[in-house]
């Protein structure tokens, strides 16, 4: 299969800024333009793996790891909420991130897209689209002068919380089995957030809040529920995982929801174990096609954040999950409303 062959995907969520600022090398341009071993996302492996752009997320860290994250090795139904991370930690690694982002696309590595309409163009050009998103907000205060700042930089979707709590709202933990009904909702500056991202079209991502966050956020927002990066609770157990009543209110709201790739959010047992199958991600696929319909589904891989099936690999396997579909049954309308025509129907409903 040539590059000209492939089907294009926008993904809904990937860590790859978080893997360039912690590699601390100098030249963060060089490293993905050249590419480089490990990690999921570069210039060269986008290309020949169809990637076509994406939600390229800032996650600040935890302070006292160097790692990704606190995600934890084995299941647990009593794992405990990461620590909150500083307003003054987050904004540096915040800024530093953004910094990567705007420093790729001065190098002609990506294109930063503002609408829907920088999106597609990016996309008829050739050039990675990518759309400046938050993982977490604890760099912005809770007068939200700093959300003036990141939108006029960029910022066009974010996510309240990581799985942790911070001054907005609390994340739900990465417990396994368990519901998502771990905790207190969003805070009063969470719900104010909310409106402010409604008003300035800033995509709201659902898919670290506990339930009652959730609930607050269907509630209060006035645009299409989104979860960035989720998958279904009914075969997976996960804490991070949507029932069947979230789904519900996606599908009503209009929204949709970008499958997961970590194995732990996939398998019926809950492990980060990559040894697992294409069949079990086309299931999930298969199951959130049944509740939201033929709209409401893409793919969010969490690339540079998690551990993926060894089949995918890394972004020059996306092409072996676009076969599984067809090997499904999914007709080629079908399998580009979930590579990438989807993302650019809801950004369009959503940051405009």
């Amino acid at each position: 299969m040539t590059e000209t062959d492939l089907v294009p995907v926008f993904d809904g969520h990937n860590d790859t800024l978080l893997r360039l600022y912690q590699s601390k090398d100098a030249d963060v341009e060089k490293l993905f333009i050249e590419g480089t071993q490990g990690g999921h996302i570069d210039l060269p492996r986008a290309k020949k793996g169809g990637f076509a752009g994406g939600m390229f997320a800032i996650f600040p860290p935890p302070v006292e790891k160097s790692r990704r994250s606190a995600v934890p090795p084995a299941p647990s139904d009593s794992e405990p909420l990461p620590p909150e991370v500083p307003h003054a930690d987050a904004l540096a690694s915040t800024v530093a991130m953004a910094s990567i982002l705007f420093r790729l696309e001065r190098a002609s590595a990506l294109t930063v897209c503002r609408s829907v309409g920088d999106v597609r163009h990016a996309m008829a050009q050739g050039s990675i689209a990518a759309v400046f998103h938050i993982e977490g907000v604890e760099a912005i205060d809770t007068e939200l002068t700093m959300l003036d700042v990141l939108h006029a930089a960029g910022l066009r979707s974010l996510g309240i919380v990581w799985s942790r709590p911070n001054a907005f709202g609390h994340g739900v933990p990465f417990r396994f089995p368990s519901s998502p009904d771990t905790g207190p909702g969003l805070t009063d500056a969470g719900k104010a957030l909310v409106k402010a991202c409604n008003k300035l079209k800033i995509m709201i991502d659902l898919s670290h809040l506990n339930e009652k966050g959730f609930r607050d956020v269907a509630e209060i927002s006035d645009a299409p529920l989104v979860a960035t990066h989720s998958n279904v609770h009914a075969i997976c157990g996960h804490s991070r995982n949507l029932t069947e009543w979230q789904l519900g209110a996606i599908r009503e709201s209009g929204g949709m929801v970008g499958l997961n790739f970590a194995t732990g959010f996939l398998r019926e047992d809950g492990r980060m174990n990559a040894d697992t199958s294409l069949d079990i991600m086309v299931r999930h696929v298969d199951s959130l096609l049944q509740a939201l319909g033929e709209d409401g589904v893409g793919l969010g891989s969490d690339f540079d954040g998690a551990m993926i099936p060894a089949p995918i690999g890394d972004v020059t396997g996306l092409p072996k999950l676009i076969d599984a579909f067809a090997a499904r049954g999914f007709g080629s309308a079908l399998i580009e409303k979930i590579a990438y025509r989807n993302w650019l129907n809801i950004l369009e409903k959503t940051i405009g």
